[in-house]
């Protein structure tokens, strides 16, 4: 017999959209492979209205939609909420997926979001790391009070098992540090600088193909490493930081002399991410380092990332990501909801 399973979706950008159509690209796997379908039964845009059927909207009239620049609230069959939190108590649903923008200050109005859907009994997955960082002690309590789940695997390195590395294979053993690359932007406009392109241009084509955060500071002044760096120090170590307390320095202050500098001491600039543990403290860094080839991360080129970790029991475990995108951070989304059902 197939389980059948209502989601709401909050955001529908890139990442949004990337998921719904894995859902439909593994629609007859789930069926065939884990006995279990899904229904969207809402979808909330901050641009392009939102819709909500109880008996579950049609994604690809949802896709002919929106490229016909219409609004989804055309394909609503009750009263569409004034508000995304209006919309999430009206949305029938078992899950909720959020992918809105994050908010590196505070994490909201998406950990609104989230309490909102974990008081009303849904499990809740975010691609999101605002609340991850500013909420994650909060919302994991009040998913354990409501007998629900909160999964954030795409909110670092997209789909990469990070989180749920140390959820289960990992278990028994200590994180001490890490080091690694996690903002994959800067790392394709560094490399960029070295073919001899300025930062400018390198940064006008990480727009062209949507790669930059919406706010491109957010990445090349250090903050998006900063609040993946704070989220694994959290969530990871059991230690609460935030981006604001992490040492942070971008790559807005190098030169294309510091870059050729480097090509010829056969070096490489890299926006390297670090975290150790110093007792019940962690001293946690974001900042342009040069590395040679005796480093992991001299070869992580383009938009991959990598992370190195520390443990007591394993001193050099690593996980490189080559080249994400929405369709791998959709991967993550995925790979949390099959793992709150624990399908085999």
């Amino acid at each position: 017999m197939t389980r059948n399973y209502r989601l709401s979706l909050v955001g529908f950008g890139n990442v949004g959209k990337a998921f719904a159509k894995l859902l439909l690209r593994k629609e007859k796997e789930l069926a065939s492979r884990y006995g279990l379908s899904v229904t969207v039964t809402g979808i909330t845009t901050g641009t392009h209205g939102q819709a909500i059927n109880p008996e579950g909207l049609h994604l690809p009239a949802v896709f002919e939609t929106l490229e016909s620049g219409k609004r989804l609230n055309t394909l609503s069959t009750t009263d569409t909420p004034a508000d995304t939190i209006a919309f999430i108590d009206a949305c029938p649903a078992d899950f909720l997926f959020e992918t809105t923008p994050v908010n590196p200050q505070t994490g909201q109005p998406a950990i609104k979001y989230l309490q909102t859907a974990l008081q009303k009994g849904m499990h809740v997955i975010t691609a999101n790391k605002g609340p991850v960082v500013h909420g994650y002690q909060e919302l994991t309590a009040l998913a354990a009070k409501q007998g629900v789940r909160f999964l954030f695997e795409s909110a670092v390195m997209d789909g990469a098992p990070v989180f749920a590395l140390f959820r289960q294979p990992l278990v028994g053993a200590n994180l001490h540090g890490f080091e690694g690359i996690l903002n994959s932007c800067t790392n394709l406009l560094l490399e960029m600088m070295e073919n001899g392109q300025s930062l400018e241009e390198a940064i006008d084509y990480g727009k062209s193909i949507g790669i930059t955060e919406t706010d491109p500071s957010n990445d090349i002044d250090g903050w998006d490493a900063a609040i993946k760096v704070a989220a694994l120090v959290t969530v990871l170590m059991g230690i609460p930081l935030k981006p604001q307390q992490v040492d942070r320095a971008g790559i807005r202050g190098l030169t294309q002399a510091m870059i050729e500098s480097a090509k010829v001491a056969g070096e490489r600039w890299k926006l390297v991410c670090m975290a150790e543990r110093l007792g019940n403290q962690v001293n946690a860094s974001v900042a342009p380092q040069r590395v040679g080839p005796e480093s992991p991360l001299y070869s992580v080129n383009g938009t991959s990332s990598f992370c190195q970790f520390k443990l007591d029991v394993l001193p050099g475990l690593g996980i490189l990501e080559c080249d994400p995108g929405p369709e791998t951070t959709a991967y993550g989304l995925l790979a949390d909801f099959l793992n709150i059902l624990e399908v085999a």
